[in-house]
């Protein structure tokens, strides 16, 4: 077992050392794309449906062409509902809503908010900006259909987890330049945010088998295509943090995004956004997705619907 692994908090580690004796390396160890896409849609299997929601799959008009977007709505509702627009992870490269689906039916389950997952184009097929684009285009539907789709215009926020959460901050940095949406808080969850990987912790989180530090270049460099990164392409880059909603932030002891998402966390704070920060110690890169019965990732859930919840009712 490498060192950084002996970090780990053990329940969470358990379930990793199975997928890493099934798959040498971890999944980024898997040179063909197309073969890496196919065990990751493997690994993240779609759940049966949650008694307590009601799914939908809609196409509504995107950027180039029709765009997916499912929509999980609390069986218990009244309207005008809040609504939680919810971008997967998957480094820009991987992923899907299907794949994500556990996530944003506890989301709608839990928080009674209607969840909008969206669906969004991959690099290196469609490299920066189609992937933040969508999620843009994605957002505004929401927004502009909001009284037809039974939701409260006043309480939508959004959530993303990795790359996900790195899209989340990019939709509201555009929102912020660009458009008069107004998200009331945003949850980006150990969010992809720094193509440079010249913090400590992407230098030092290089054996733990789930997103290490090669991984994360390979997957940037896909992303980018070779051209140079923008704030909207890279949230870090961003000079410019004030006037973003409030923010919850999580991130894993053990996730090479620790540093550049305590880093940004701070900057909000000092742009005068109120960001509430968590650092979980023995947890790695997506540990509750990958061990959700430990006791850490039920405490990791338990902050996140706290502040869900908290966002949604203030």
């Amino acid at each position: 077992m490498s060192v950084q692994r002996n970090r780990l908090d053990p329940e969470s580690r358990e379930p990793l050392e199975g997928l890493l004796q099934a798959i040498p390396g971890g999944f980024n160890a898997i040179e063909d794309l197309d073969k890496r896409r196919a065990v990751v849609g493997q690994l993240l299997v779609e759940p049966e449906l949650d008694q307590r929601v009601t799914m939908e799959d809609r196409l509504i008009p995107g950027p180039t062409g029709e765009q997916l977007v499912r929509i999980y709505r609390p069986v218990v509702n009244k309207e005008p509902m809040p609504a939680l627009i919810n971008i997967h992870g998957g480094g820009m490269v991987l992923g899907s809503v299907q794949g994500d689906a556990a996530t944003a039916q506890m989301l709608a389950a839990e928080s009674g908010a209607i969840v909008f997952s969206i669906d969004y184009r991959k690099a290196p097929e469609n490299p920066y900006p189609a992937a933040v684009n969508d999620c843009f285009s994605a957002s505004q539907w929401v927004f502009e259909n909001a009284k037809d789709l039974g939701i409260d215009a006043n309480n939508i926020g959004i959530y993303g987890g990795s790359a996900g959460g790195g899209l989340a901050l990019a939709v509201c940095l555009m929102a912020r330049d660009q458009s008069g949406m107004k998200f009331k808080y945003m949850m980006p969850i150990y969010p992809m945010i720094d193509d440079r990987n010249q913090t400590q912790s992407t230098h030092d989180v290089t054996e733990v088998g789930i997103w290490d530090r090669a991984g994360n270049i390979e997957a940037w460099g896909l992303y980018l295509g070779g051209e140079p990164a923008d704030g909207y392409a890279a949230p870090a880059r961003m000079e410019d943090l004030a006037n973003l909603p409030p923010a919850y932030i999580d991130v894993g002891e053990m996730d090479a995004f620790r540093d550049e998402d305590a880093e940004f966390a701070l900057r909000l704070i000092k742009a005068g956004v109120p960001c509430e920060f968590r650092i979980y110690p023995g947890a790695y890169h997506a540990s509750e997705v990958f061990a959700p019965e430990a006791a850490l990732s039920r405490r990791i859930w338990a902050g996140r619907l706290e502040a869900l919840r908290r966002f949604i009712a203030s």
